[in-house]
């Protein structure tokens, strides 16, 4: 059984929330978990009042009272409870309480990178998506439902795009730039392109849109899911003078994209 929280502990304590985003939305993360061989996913409703507990609360209230915990697993750097515990003494606490502890190592990815959570995001947050799946273990991907956006791509530059809107608002962006991207809709995967950004060839002060251009595919996914996974990043957005210098330079990254595609 794996116990989590929800919200984000960072976004109810408030630490350095407004700018805190998450690798895995809820329903995400149960997917990941489950797909591991985790038989049950509790998620506890995180409070300022649940955030007081101290360690010695939580082992012994919830995990051991409330699910009847006989071993947990601790992070080597993990800090638990309002008295901010490091290891070391969860341990010591949870021994106390007659819970079997294991302590997990720290994980370095395939390359020999030191794997946590503050280097994947520093990583999607500067475009570096292919070594963020190094420490993920799998492709990042954003999830949500298809909007109508301006229709520029369809009308004016022959590059129709799936307009997206996130299903979980706080998921990290990737940087802004243009990405080699498998897509997911209608039950079927696709490859294409995604840019990521404020469009500023079209006009300044654009919100952030992340705009998909799917390769070979060619029908109305309008309020429907989809799912883009980011494989490589291409380039950095650039404002180009002219729609046609635009036009021209999509060509060309569409023309590399499909470089990329197995088999192709």
């Amino acid at each position: 059984m794996v116990v989590t929280f929800w919200p984000h502990p960072r976004t109810v304590l408030q630490q350095e929330a407004r700018d805190f985003r998450l690798l895995t939305s809820m329903p995400e993360k149960k997917a990941l978990l489950e797909s591991l061989g985790v038989d049950r996913v509790e998620v506890i409703r995180f409070t300022r009042e649940f955030g007081a507990l101290t360690t010695y609360d939580y082992l012994k209230d919830w995990l051991i009272d409330r699910y009847g915990a006989d071993t947990i697993v601790l992070g080597y750097d993990n800090r638990m409870g309002s008295d901010a515990r490091d290891a070391l003494s969860v341990r010591k606490i949870a021994e106390d309480l007659g819970l079997r502890v294991i302590m997990t190592e720290k994980v370095t990815s395939g390359t020999g990178m030191d794997v946590s959570s503050t280097k994947i995001r520093a990583e999607i947050s500067g475009g570096n998506v292919s070594r963020a799946a190094e420490m993920l273990g799998y492709d990042y991907s954003l999830f949500g439902v298809v909007v109508s956006g301006e229709r520029i791509g369809s009308r004016v530059l022959g590059f129709p795009t799936a307009n997206m809107q996130l299903y979980e608002p706080l998921k990290l962006l990737p940087a802004n730039g243009v990405y080699f991207v498998r897509v997911s809709t209608l039950g079927r995967n696709f490859y294409g392109m995604c840019n990521i950004g404020n469009r500023p060839t079209v006009r300044e002060g654009n919100a952030r849109t992340v705009e998909t251009n799917i390769f070979d595919f060619d029908e109305d996914i309008y309020g429907l899911d989809i799912e883009v996974t980011f494989l490589k990043k291409i380039r950095d957005e650039i404002r180009f003078a002219s729609l046609m210098q635009l036009k021209a330079q999509l060509a060309r990254d569409k023309y590399y994209c499909y470089s990329m595609i197995p088999h192709h």
